[in-house]
Parts: C-alpha cells; structure tokens; sequence
C-alpha cells in the first residue's frame, strides 16, 4: 500500500472515530438541563476535594502549631461539611448521570430493534445473526459503561484536575512549577497507551461479534452437527474464534493495566520531588509545614483523576468501536415507506400475475429471468424444481419482500410497488418449511395470525387442520407454554400450529413454501383435505420437492435456472416425459415404477397409477 493510501485509510478512520464520538455525545442533547444539575453537583464535589487539603494545612499551621485547640475544632467541623457536601454532591451526580444513561440506552436499543424489524430481508441474507445480536447486546453494553459511570467519572476528574491545580498554583508557585514538570511525560505515555488501545478495543469488540456469531449459528444447528459427526470440528472451529477473541481482550486488558503503574510511577516521583524541594523550602523558611503537607495530598490527588481519567478513555475507545458498528445498524437504509398518498389494496380476488419478471440479490448475478405466468383466483399452483432454481425467490417477490428488477408482479391487476405492503400482505399468508414459534403458550402461537382472535376462533383454527387433537394431549391443553423455537413438541406438531395460523389469518392468498416436508404422510393427507376444504375460493401458491403434494394442484409451473420451462398438469407433464417427468422419476425410482416404453410415453401412464407414498 501507498504512502498515500496509508495517510488516507487514517484520515478516513479518524473522521469516522470523530463522527462516532459527535453522534455518541449526541445522545445527551435531550438532556441537557438534566446535565446542567450534574454538571453543577460536579462542580460542588470537585471544589469540595480541592478545599480539603487547604483546610487541612490551615488545621496544622494555625491551630496545631499555635496549640489553639478550639480553632482547631472549628475547622475539623468545617472539613466536615465540605466531605459531607462533596459526598452528597458526588451521589447526586452519579444518580443523575446513571438516570441519563440507562435511558439513553433504552432509545439506542429501541431504536436498534425498530431498525432491524424494517430493514429489507436482503440485509440478513448478507449478515450473520449472531453478529447482529451481538451489536444490540455486546456493543450497547459497552455504551452502558461509558454513558451509566465514565461520564460521571470523567466530568468529576476533569474538575478536580482543574480545582487542585489554581490550589495549588495559589499556596505555592514555585512549588506548584515543579510539581507540574511532570506533566509532559505523563501526556506522552498517556498518548501512546491511547493510539494502541484505540485498536485493540475495536478488535476486541469484531472478535465478540464473531464469537457471538459462531454460537448462535452452532447451538441452532446442533442437531446437525450431531448426525453429521461435526461435533469435533465445530469445537475446534468455536474454539478458534474463542481465542481470536480472548488475545485481543487480553492484548486490550494488557494494554489498559499497563498505564496505571506507569501512572502510580509517575506519582511516586512527583511526590518525591516535592518533599525534596518542598523541605527545602521549609528549611528556608519560605513554606510551612502545613503548606507542604497540603501539596502532598494534592499530588496524591492530582494523579487520581488522571488515572480515572485513562480508564474512562479506554471505556471510551472500546465505546467508540461499539458505538461504529451500532450506527452501522442505525444507518442502514430501512425497507422504503410507501410513498404519500399510496392506495391501499383492498379485499381481492386474488388473482396472481408475474410479467416478464427478472430478478437478482447481487447485480450481475440474475436469480430469475423473464419468467410469466399467472394463477385466477381459487387456482392451486405448484411450483417444483431442483434447489436453487427460483421457486422460493418467486414466492418472496408475491408479498413484495423484494422488488423485482424488471417486469411486474401483480394482484388482481394491481402492481404490488404501487400498493401499500401492509395492505398487500394483509391479502397473503406463508407457511415455511421452519415454522416459526415462539416462547409462549400454544393459544399464543396461533393467534399470532390475527392479533384479536378469540379462542373460539384459535380452537376452530386448529381443529380446521387437524391440529386440535394433539393441542387436547397437551398438559394444559391450549395454555401449555412451548419453549423457545416450539421446543416440547415434534417438528410435523410445529407444522400443524404454523397451518392453523394461516387458516386464522383467513387469506385471500396462501404461500407453502415446503410446508408438508417435516411431517408424515397419514398427517399430510390429513392437512390436504383441510386445505382443500378451507381454502376453496383462495389462491394457493405451493412449493414442495415431494411431488406427491402436488399432484392435485391446478397448474404446475417446472423452475430450472430461474426459467419457467414447463407448465401443465400432472399427467400431461409426466406425459411430456420432460424435466417434470425426470423429476418424478427420480423422485420415486424405477424399482417403483415401471420403466419407460419405447414412444417414452407407457412407462410415464404407469407413474401416475403408481403409488406415491
């Protein structure tokens, strides 16, 4: 790399560092009176601890000294008073600043999650989830130390500095001189413990999100790693990751413990240095005994803001690499809003058409090309293939989860960029091949198709797709609480809440991506009669790689490299003796079925009689 490009890879960091910490301290501006107070208490506390060793010189130079005892009690009350204000001062700016930033943090986090809920889906395929729960946990903890107590700490050291250094300059200038000659060796070794602490911080804050990252994805996939026999490579890859990140804590923490022996060193030889010239001063007369003590304790004094100082600067830095990868999440361009004045699509037929549509996640990179169809309303389509040819990217453009690149998708006429989405999605429900529940109870689950629903209706729902007789089984029935993911019950027992949450929602349109592949075929054909029972006059739109769920569909679309390359019904595919054909071969095996004839067209006759189950 170039000289040049050196120079500007730092600029560029140290601008996007100053950007960080201007938006950090940007949290504090709908606080400002708030900060006013605690700035005030600081003030109050730091000219407390700057006054007590004044009073204590006083106590031994005039009272002591002079054997006035009563004096001398007189100004114990008022070093009394003035740690007593100080104390309650430094409380009182603790509480509020603490106040400040747990509720800074709040809005950081909420504004966190509404962030993530609104990107677009394509933000998550890029980025591991882990990693971003590690930014909305990790990283604004980071922000709870400095915010909650750094704050605090570093406006309370800032004026205590200032306060004991005009004491010290006022009793004493020539002492107070060579008490300061310090000071450039402790702003150099101060700058050099910042630059290296600056980097090992923000690497330690990517290795914790890379450790966050590898624990999620391997605890979800636990049950793979185990019939995989991956058990042993996934400990070693965690443990890799492990220990990226415990070097680059340690290597920070070695740093960071490092500066405050050197600070205690460079304490020990200003003390030194002003008994050493301060007796001398002494012995001339040109100091008292009291004075001299006073400086002693303000140099003990002046060297513990600093050092408090240095750890709030280190909190700061580990802050800022925080504070980089939570404004990364804050300044993703969220899914566009509906523009002003968008028409809201009302209660449809639900009619499907896809226009010459072409799609890509990455530019260069197309998913789909050109493909056109469309479903009437009531019509069950089937879309098949091998993975990877499109048919789940076809699905997520129907609700708008991506905008196609060129062509149109429409419903019942309507292009679906031109419509509000939650009017469009409102029309459409979905049912995965991973049914997503959460940790609550059964009713809660499948109410979560329409917030409102009564539990007459949740039972009807279930009892629709045959999901009510298991539900009954259950400990408390509907009230049973499923763990995280549907945990305490069967996969195909999952499904069967998923479809009930469908059937609640009462669609106009019905996607099932892979939705019967985790469960058995007496269940299937079970959902299948529901299905067609409960959804005549509705759209369907079903993908499955078992084709014996599709058999039945009014169309089946083929997808091979993101095209439509058959279209038809069952028997005339398999008549077709085309891709469709070759997949149902597959799929079911020659010992199944017997083999083709010479005119390609026998065998496939057979196939259809042949049993799929």
């Amino acid at each position: 790399m170039s000289i040049e490009a050196i120079a500007r890879t730092s600029r560029e960091r140290a601008e996007k560092r100053g950007a960080t910490a201007r938006r950090l301290l940007g949290e504090l501006r709908p606080f400002r009176r708030d900060l006013v107070l605690a700035l005030g208490l600081v003030v109050v506390g730091a000219t407390a601890q700057a006054a007590g060793p004044w009073l204590i010189s006083r106590a031994i130079d005039r009272n002591i000294l002079q054997g006035d005892r009563s004096g001398l009690a007189r100004t114990m009350l008022a070093l009394l008073a003035v740690y007593a204000a100080g104390t309650l001062a430094t409380r009182g700016q603790i509480v509020r600043v603490g106040t400040i930033g747990q509720r800074i943090l709040a809005s950081i986090r909420a504004r966190l999650f509404e962030r993530l809920q609104r990107l677009p889906l394509g933000y998550f395929d890029r980025r591991p989830i882990g990693d971003l729960m590690s930014r909305a946990t990790n990283d604004v903890d980071t922000l709870n130390q400095l915010i909650s107590q750094g704050v605090t700490q570093l406006l309370g050291s800032l004026f205590s500095l200032v306060g004991i250094l005009i004491a010290m300059l006022v009793l004493n200038l020539r002492l107070a001189l060579v008490s300061f000659t310090i000071i450039p060796v402790m702003l150099l070794i101060t700058s050099y413990f910042a630059r290296r602490a600056r980097a090992a911080f923000r690497t330690a804050r990517e290795t914790t999100g890379e450790v966050t990252a590898v624990l999620q994805e391997e605890i979800v996939g636990v049950r793979e790693a185990q019939a995989f026999g991956r058990t042993e490579e996934n400990i070693a890859q965690f443990r890799r990751s492990n220990a990226a990140n415990r070097d680059a804590n340690v290597q920070a923490t070695g740093i960071t413990s490092a500066f405050a022996p050197a600070m205690d060193l460079l304490s020990t030889l200003s003390t030194a240095l002003v008994i050493g010239y301060g007796g001398y001063l002494v012995f001339a007369d040109e100091l008292t005994v009291g004075l001299l003590a006073a400086f002693l304790i303000y140099v003990q004094q002046f060297f513990r803001p600093v050092q408090l100082a240095s750890q709030v600067y280190a909190e700061f830095q580990s802050a800022l690499a925080g504070g980089e990868r939570i404004y990364a999440i804050l300044d993703e361009a969220p899914e566009p809003p509906d523009p002003p004045g968008t028409p809201a699509l009302g209660r449809v037929a639900g009619r499907i058409t896809f226009d010459d549509v072409s799609f890509a996640y990455e530019p260069g990179r197309p998913v789909l090309r050109g493909v056109s169809f469309e479903v009437e309303p009531g019509q069950t389509v089937a879309l098949v293939g091998a993975t990877g040819a499109g048919k789940t990217t076809i699905a997520s453009l129907i609700p708008r989860f991506y905008d196609v690149d060129s062509g149109s998708v429409r419903i019942d006429g309507h292009d679906v960029r031109v419509i509000t989405r939650a009017s469009l999605r409102a029309q459409i429900a979905m049912v995965l091949q991973e049914p997503f529940l959460f940790a609550g109870t059964v009713a809660e689950n499948i109410g979560y198709g329409r917030l409102g629903a009564t539990r007459e209706e949740i039972e009807a729902a279930a009892r629709a797709v045959d999901a009510h007789g298991f539900v009954a089984t259950l400990p408390q029935g509907y009230d049973t609480l499923l763990g995280e993911g549907g945990g305490g019950i069967s996969q195909g027992q999952r499904q069967l809440l998923a479809f009930a949450r469908a059937v609640l929602a009462n669609p106009r349109i019905l996607i099932l991506d892979e939705a019967t592949s985790n469960v058995d075929t007496r269940t299937e054909a079970t959902i299948q009669a529901a299905l067609r029972r409960l959804l005549a006059g509705r759209t369907s739109v079903v993908i499955a790689h078992r084709l014996s769920t599709v058999r039945d569909a009014d169309v089946i679309l083929v997808v091979a490299a993101g095209r439509i390359v058959e279209r038809g019904h069952h028997e005339a595919l398999l008549a077709r003796n085309g891709v469709y054909a070759d997949l149902y071969r597959r799929q079911f095996r020659d010992s199944l079925v017997p083999p083709l004839g010479p005119d390609g067209v026998t065998g496939a006759v057979a196939w259809s009689a042949a049993p799929t189950d």
